[in-house]
């Protein structure tokens, strides 16, 4: 059997096809696996354990049904729902990872990571992504009404969308948007990990490179806009594959 990795699903009311492509993977594949890894960005936007979403409701069930038939099921939170807490964890029966976490894999240290923290050069969003993850924000970001922070949701990917398009008119989408290299380097000798598996930048893809005069591998997960993307891991080695 595989462990199974995933991320970037982004689901969202306007693209049903796949909150459903991902409910026939929690009960088909998914059944079948090690365990099941999800490294952020499950949903678009989530506000809240008491967001009222379909989509939130539908993978609750889905999750639930897979963890109780035995298979482990472990969460990293993204950037578009670093608000999901523990409330929708015992829903689901998923456990919360740290972000970066390092888990046994087949025997081998492996690191794990949503993938936002090695874009550094994207320092506006290092700044954002500072303010949201502290308590204090936090707490009272959730304290406001709940139509308050949907609307506050709703700004924010607008306001996302526009920084993008400046990037991508300026030239720099590409590069500022992607890790960069010397903070993977750097990780890889922090942790003293040989394998780094991360989503966040939607270029999926396994590389090989050298850091601190060792051959390391990062893997790079998919996204699910248009379709599925899934990496499987047995004692053979690692594949990643579209649905």
């Amino acid at each position: 059997m595989a462990t199974l990795f995933v991320s970037d699903l982004h689901l969202d009311p306007a693209r049903p096809g796949i909150t459903r492509l991902f409910g026939d993977f929690l009960d088909g594949e998914a059944r079948e696996a090690d365990a099941l890894y999800i490294l952020g960005d499950l949903f678009e936007a989530w506000v809240g354990d008491d967001d009222p979403s379909d989509a939130g409701a539908f993978v609750a069930d889905r999750l639930k049904a897979l963890t109780d038939a035995g298979v482990p099921v472990s969460f990293q939170r993204g950037n578009r729902d670093f608000l999901l807490g523990t409330d929708y964890a015992r829903r689901t029966g998923m456990t919360l990872l740290p972000d970066p976490a390092v888990v046994l894999l087949h025997g081998q240290p492996t690191l794990l990571m949503h993938g936002d923290l090695l874009c550094t050069d994207d320092t506006a969003y290092q700044q954002f992504r500072a303010q949201t993850r502290d308590p204090a924000w936090q707490a009272r970001f959730l304290s406001q009404p709940l139509d308050a922070r949907l609307a506050f949701a709703q700004q924010a990917r607008a306001a996302s969308q526009a920084r993008q398009g400046a990037l991508r008119e300026a030239g720099t989408m590409e590069t500022v948007t992607d890790v960069a290299p010397a903070t993977v380097e750097d990780l890889f000798v922090q942790y003293g990990i040989d394998t780094l598996i991360h989503g966040h930048t939607h270029r999926p893809a396994i590389h090989a490179l050298q850091a601190g005069g060792r051959e390391r591998k990062r893997i790079v997960l998919g996204d699910w806009y248009a379709q599925g993307s899934v990496l499987r891991a047995d004692a053979g080695g690692m594949q990643l594959d579209t649905l």
